[in-house]
């Protein structure tokens, strides 16, 4: 018998079969052999060469008598392992002579009962008395460092495993993914042959195989697994934590799942899923014998389930994300981007179908005032109501979104042409005649519509800017109406859009300006202020009224950086006109506030950071706000004028008389004067109604201690009966037009040309 050479020096057992010298060192000598936790060998080399002793350990270690193993010179090579026999067959074969050290060799010899025995064999091969080779060597158990040394390579490969599913989790890997790999993972490092995620299902009492490893694909939709305490999984969910079993013929304390019975599962181990408010579900692995699952086995799969735990999480959460972005919170509807994104689908879809896409534009009527008169929350639940009436109203296919405020988009597809989209519309708005219960009290309302076809090669944003024309075509004729977007709408949104689009560099381009026209006092004709109002000088178009441009800009968000801009420019102006005349009174610099300004910025702030970098004195600065910033705004607007006023700054109602507004408003808002309508100026000394109207604003703007001004004079006619009234000032083409600022500077300082006359 060969061996792996040793450097050991002796020999530790007779050179010749089994007899030992007679005494008592003899019978010491083998009582000493017998004690070694090892065997001790003598044997011949090669393949078949025999063995001459054997120590009784042989017994213990392999099950074999001492007797019996030197009596096959064969044994040996018998009871090599399969994966070992040919390496140290070979290897036999290369040491039939004495050789250089080499180690000892570990190898595999098999019980006699089958299982395997790891051993390290250590040896020299020595000549002895009889000029014979024979081997002199220890065999020694190394099975459990084998094992334990296997034990760590696996423990290692499933923290490897753990690990790397964890890195595909944050790579963005789908959960459907995650678990193919887990349950994969688990079969290879546990060493078993079926895993399988499962779901529980609280309303069905039962679990539903997501994925498996080792089942038919049948069982992953057909076949329920049974919850409750009497099923593995059901007992893994109510106790929270791992079940073993090691057994399944002598387990008593669960029914095993048909399915798993049916494909031979005889163990198993189950771990917790949590899910984020309640547990998802179960990852079990199972194997077809019998064994029992280390305390490094449960860790593992338990590893693998928190991964696809903390994964599912992660899903949820971004689903709630990206359901918020996309969504709308108050109605739980879809919102603009969702709905342009499924409008560009439609208009895709249009290109291979001969049929219409149809886009409803609705707003509800009278919005505002039912906020300012029930609150806000009144107007919160009339949209959470009308939300679902929507969607009972349109077909299954259609999408409703709500854009934002009180307005609604609808999107109809696969209509065969307009008489369709009409019907929506009537139905809608028969839907709405139906009293909504806002707090205790049903209200009626009526929605005003537009409506825009496509017939495909849309753009998706042109349409819903088309069907917005057409809503706001229906509230110009009276609202509780549809309109149909034509191509005359078409036309002024064309130019609309242009209008939009050159606004946008209008900025960029240095081409808008200010001109100024003076304020004018009524005691003595003297300047004591100015108004800022905005001119566009178009590269093309030339000159162009803010008449033609600010509503576009209110509606498209460039308002706000504009209206900066004006205020920022008008307020070095001032601060120039203060520093040029220190002895002289201040000019009062008037610049308009726009009701969106004061509806989505605070305007406080915005003024308050533009006095700062312009140093000018804030009594210098007047702002002027049109009624219908009252009516649109009234319940953020006191607060809104009230911040303003801490500032310092002046404010004037401007186009008083307009807008219908309650007097209620002249004594709860902090407001300095009133700007009377150049409609009523118009037919002062002349038309009676015009003169009685304007002499009671004078009256009870002194009554309320605000001041007045009259805009708009023209004639001397209409200035002498403002100055009868005790009208304070006065603004109009009779003093003054808009000018340039260089002609206000030299008017200041050569005197108005009216006074030199």
């Amino acid at each position: 018998m060969a061996r792996p050479i040793a450097p050991r020096a002796g020999a530790f057992a007779p050179p010749v079969g089994t007899a030992v010298a007679p005494g008592r060192n003899g019978q010491d000598y083998l009582g000493l052999l017998e004690r070694v936790p090892a065997i001790l060998y003598t044997a011949e080399p090669g393949e078949a060469g025999r063995w001459r002793y054997v120590s009784p350990q042989i017994e213990s270690i392999l099950g074999f008598s001492p007797e019996e193993w030197c009596a096959d010179p064969h044994l040996w090579a018998t009871r090599l392992h399969p994966g070992d026999r040919e390496r140290m067959i070979a290897f036999e074969a290369s040491h039939e002579s004495i050789a250089p050290a080499q180690g000892a060799a570990e190898y595999r010899l098999l019980h006699r009962d089958g299982h395997v025995v790891w051993v390290r064999d250590d040896a020299l091969l020595l000549r002895g008395e009889d000029g014979q080779e024979r081997w002199h060597g220890v065999l020694s158990d190394v099975s459990d460092r084998k094992q334990a040394e296997v034990e760590l390579e696996r423990r290692a490969a499933q923290q490897a495993a753990v690990a790397r599913l964890g890195e595909h989790a944050l790579e963005g890997a789908t959960t459907s993914e995650l678990m193919q790999e887990a349950v994969a993972v688990a079969v290879d490092l546990v060493g078993v042959e079926i895993a399988a995620v499962a779901e529980l299902m609280p309303d069905q009492g039962s679990f539903m195989v997501r994925v498996a490893v080792g089942l038919p694909d049948a069982a992953l939709v057909r076949e329920p697994v049974p919850a409750g305490a009497a099923s593995q999984a059901g007992f893994t969910i109510l106790s929270g934590g791992p079940v073993i079993v090691s057994d399944w013929s002598v387990e008593d304390r669960f029914d095993q799942a048909p399915v798993l019975s049916r494909h031979g599962a005889r163990s198993g181990l189950s771990v917790v899923i949590e899910g984020r408010h309640s547990p998802f579900g179960i990852l079990g692995v199972h194997a077809q014998q019998t064994r029992e699952y280390q305390a490094g086995d449960v860790d593992f799969v338990q590893s693998l389930a928190n991964v696809l735990g903390d994964a599912f999480e992660r899903q949820l959460t971004e689903d709630d994300t990206r359901h918020r972005a996309l969504h709308d919170p108050l109605t739980g509807l879809p919102n603009r981007v969702l709905f342009l994104d499924r409008l560009q689908q439609a208009l895709e879809r249009l290109r291979r179908r001969r049929s219409l896409t149809a886009i409803l534009f609705l707003d509800v009527d009278r919005f505002k005032p039912l906020n300012d008169n029930f609150g806000r929350q009144a107007g919160d639940e009339l949209l959470a109501a009308a939300a679902p009436r929507l969607r009972q109203v349109v077909r299954s296919s259609d999408t409703v979104a709500r854009f934002g405020g009180d307005e609604f988009g609808i999107l109809l597809e696969d209509i065969s042409g307009e008489g369709d989209a009409i019907e929506m519309a009537e139905r809608i708005a028969d839907m709405f005649t139906r009293p909504f219960e806002l707090g205790g009290r049903e209200h009626v309302v009526t929605t005003s519509m537009g409506i825009a076809l496509a017939r495909g090669g849309e753009v998706a944003e042109d349409l819903i800017r088309d069907a917005d024309a057409a809503m706001y075509r229906a509230k110009d004729r009276g609202r509780a109406r549809y309109e149909m977007f034509d191509e005359g709408m078409r036309g002024r949104a064309i130019s609309r859009r242009r209008v939009e689009n050159d606004l946008r560099r209008a900025l960029e381009r240095d081409e808008l300006r200010l001109d100024y026209q003076p304020l004018v006092s009524l005691r003595d004709q003297s300047v004591v202020g100015v108004e800022a109002l905005l001119r566009w000088e178009h590269p093309e178009r030339g000159l162009i009224a803010p008449d033609a441009f600010i509503h576009v800009a209110e509606e498209n968000g460039l308002i706000e950086p504009i209206g900066r801009w004006v205020l920022e420019r008008a307020s070095r102006q001032a601060a120039y006109w203060y520093s040029a005349r220190p002895d002289a009174a201040p000019i009062e610099m008037s610049v308009n506030l726009s009701a969106v300004q004061v509806a989505h910025r605070d305007p406080a702030e915005v003024v308050g950071a533009v006095l700062g970098a312009t140093g000018l004195d804030p009594g210098c600065l007047t702002l002027e706000i049109t009624e219908s910033v009252m009516l649109a705004e009234a319940e953020g607007l006191t607060e809104a004028l009230r911040a303003l006023k801490a500032l310092g700054v002046r404010l004037v109602l401007d186009d008083f008389g307009t807008g219908y507004s309650s007097l209620a408003y002249l004594t709860r808002l902090p407001l300095d004067a009133l700007k009377v309508d150049r409609s009523f100026i118009d037919g002062l000394g002349t038309e009676a109604r015009d003169t009685a109207i304007t002499e009671a604003i004078v009256a009870m703007s002194h009554a309320l201690s605000l001041q007045v001004v009259g805009e708009g004079a023209e004639t001397a006619l209409q200035v002498a009966e403002l100055a009868r009234m005790g009208c304070d000032f006065v603004q109009g083409y009779h003093f003054s037009r808009p000018v340039p600022a260089h002609e206000i500077t030299r008017m200041l300082r050569d005197g108005p040309a009216w006074l030199a006359g």
